[in-house]
C-alpha cells in the first residue's frame, strides 16, 4: 500500500505527521508522490486561511490520486468535521488518537471519530523522530492549552494541557541520540505549561534538563515559548546545560499593552522586554524570534505604531507577522473595531519592512565572528541561533562545523570553515 501525505500548520502537526508515517511504515506502507492508495491530510485551524488551505489540500490530493482512500485529521477536522466529511473524507479524525487513526487507515475502513478535546486527560505518546533525510528530530512533550487567548481556537481543538512524563522525555531523547540525530526540537502546543498536569508538577526547565542530560552530544532547540515561563532561574538552569541552542521563539502577538489586554495575554511589553534582556544576559548574542498579529480588533493606528517601535527595540532575528483572522467562536470575533482586510494586509507589509531591517542588522552583527553550524545539505545549514549559513565547501549532512562568517545578503550568512 502506498500513501501520500500533506501537513499544514505548526511543528506539532509536523511532529504528528512524521509519527503517523513512522507507524505506517512499520505496517509495510510506502510513501509516494503519485498513484497513492491512501491520501492523508493533517489539517490546521489556527486562522481562517489555514482552514481554506486545508480544504484546498484535501481536494488537490484527491484529484491527484483518483480512487484513493481519503484520511483527514488535525485541528480543522476537529473544529469543522461536517465540512470535512462533505469533502469526501473516508476516515475523519480530529486532533487526537493518532494510533487509532493509523489503525483505521491500515484496515481501510471508513470511520469518523471526533471526540470532545476537553475530556482528554492523558498525553498520547507518539514515535519521536523526523521525516526521512532530516538532521534534526522533533520531540513532542506537551499537548493542549489552558490560556484561552481571545483570538485563538486551539484550546477548543486540542483540549487542556497534557504532558509526557520526565522519564519518557529522557528515554525519547536518548533514543533519538542513538539514531544519530544531532539536534532535537522540543515542541508542543504550549510547552511553557509543561508538567502542570503531572504528579509533583515538574516545569519546562525540568523537562529540558532531562532531555539535555539524556542526549549530551545533541543540540536542544526549544519550540515556541510563552514569555511568562522565562525567569532568571529558568535561564540559569538552561544555560548551565551547555547544549541548549541560543535561539528562543517568543509568542509576542502585539507590542501594545492595550492590545495585549484585549488579546487576554498574560504579560505586558515591559515584562516581555525584560525577558529578551534576560535571555541575552545568559545566552549572549542569542537569536530571538517571535509571532505578531497585525490588525487585531480595535487596534488603532497609534497602537500599531507602538507595536512597530517595540519590535524594533527588541531587535529580533525574525518575526512572523500575519493579519488577524476572524475565528468564529472566539471572543475576538465579536469584538468591535474589526479592521478591513486591506488595512490588515497593509500593516503586515509595514511590519515586514521593520522585520527585514532588524534581520539585516542582526545578521550583519555576525560578520567577522564564528558560529557553530549543523549542515543539512552540502553547502548550507543553521547556526545555533537559527541563522541560515552557507559555505563553498561540501559538508556531509548532519555534521556540526565551525564557520567564520565573512558576509551576509540580509537573509543568510556566508562564511568559511575554520575547523578540520
Amino acid at each position: 500500500m502506498k500513501y501520500a501525505v500533506y501537513t499544514l500548520g505548526c511543528k506539532v502537526n509536523q511532529y504528528e505527521t512524521q509519527a503517523i508515517e513512522a507507524m505506517l511504515r512499520e505496517r509495510g506502507f510506502e510513501h509516494t508522490s503519485s498513484g497513492a492508495d491512501v491520501v492523508i491530510v493533517n489539517t490546521c485551524a489556527v486562522t481562517a486561511e489555514s482552514g481554506r488551505k486545508s480544504r484546498q489540500a484535501i481536494r488537490r490530493l484527491q484529484a491527484d490520486n483518483p480512487g484513493a482512500l481519503t484520511a483527514v485529521c488535525g485541528c480543522f477536522s476537529q473544529l469543522e468535521p461536517e465540512e470535512v466529511a462533505s469533502l469526501g473524507a473516508d476516515i475523519l479524525f480530529g486532533s487526537g488518537d493518532k494510533h487509532a487513526f493509523v489503525d483505521a487507515i491500515v484496515k481501510a475502513l471508513p470511520e469518523q471519530r471526533v471526540d470532545d478535546p476537553f475530556k482528554r486527560r492523558v498525553f498520547e505518546p507518539l514515535p519521536a523522530g523526523a521525516v526521512s533525510g532530516r538532521t534534526r528530530a522533533m520531540l513532542k512533550i506537551e499537548d493542549g492549552c489552558d490560556n484561552f487567548c481571545t483570538y485563538c481556537v486551539i484550546p477548543y481543538t486540542r483540549g487542556r494541557v497534557r504532558s509526557l512524563s520526565l522519564a519518557d522525555c529522557a528515554e525519547a531523547a536518548r533514543d533519538l541520540a542513538v539514531e544519530g540525530f544531532r539536534e532535537i526540537v522540543v515542541t508542543g502546543i504550549e510547552i511553557a505549561s509543561y508538567g502542570k498536569d503531572l504528579p509533583g508538577k515538574p516545569g519546562l526547565a525540568d523537562a529540558i534538563e532531562a532531555i539535555a542530560q539524556a542526549a549530551p552530544g545533541v543540540r536542544i532547540r526549544l519550540g515556541s515559548l510563552e514569555p511568562t515561563v522565562v525567569t532568571e532561574a529558568f535561564c540559569q538552569r538552561l544555560a548551565a546545560l551547555g547544549n541548549v541552542c541560543p535561539h528562543f521563539h517568543l509568542s509576542l502577538q502585539s507590542g501594545c499593552d492595550d492590545t495585549l489586554k484585549r488579546m487576554n495575554r498574560k504579560y505586558d511589553t515591559a515584562g516581555f522586554y525584560g525577558v529578551c534582556e534576560q535571555l541575552r544576559r545568559y545566552f549572549p548574542r542569542c537569536g530571538l524570534t517571535a509571532d505578531l498579529i497585525c490588525g487585531f480588533p480595535g487596534e488603532s493606528e497609534g497602537n500599531f505604531a507602538q507595536t512597530l517601535a517595540f519590535i524594533e527595540r527588541c531587535g529580533f532575528l525574525f518575526v512572523h507577522a500575519f493579519p488577524y483572522s476572524v475565528r468564529p467562536g472566539t471572543k475576538a470575533a465579536d469584538m468591535p473595531g474589526q479592521l478591513p482586510k486591506s488595512e490588515k494586509e497593509a500593516r503586515v507589509r509595514r511590519a515586514g519592512e521593520v522585520i527585514a531591517r532588524m534581520r539585516r542588522d542582526y545578521l550583519q552583527s555576525w560578520v567577522g565572528k564564528t558560529v557553530s553550524v549543523l549542515f543539512e545539505n552540502g553547502h548550507m545549514g543553521h547556526s545555533g541561533q537559527y541563522c541560515p549559513v552557507k559555505v563553498d565547501d561540501i559538508v556531509e549532512r548532519g555534521c556540526i562545523r565551525d564557520v567564520l562568517v565573512t558576509g551576509t545578503d540580509g537573509e543568510s550568512l556566508f562564511g568559511t570553515l575554520t575547523d578540520s
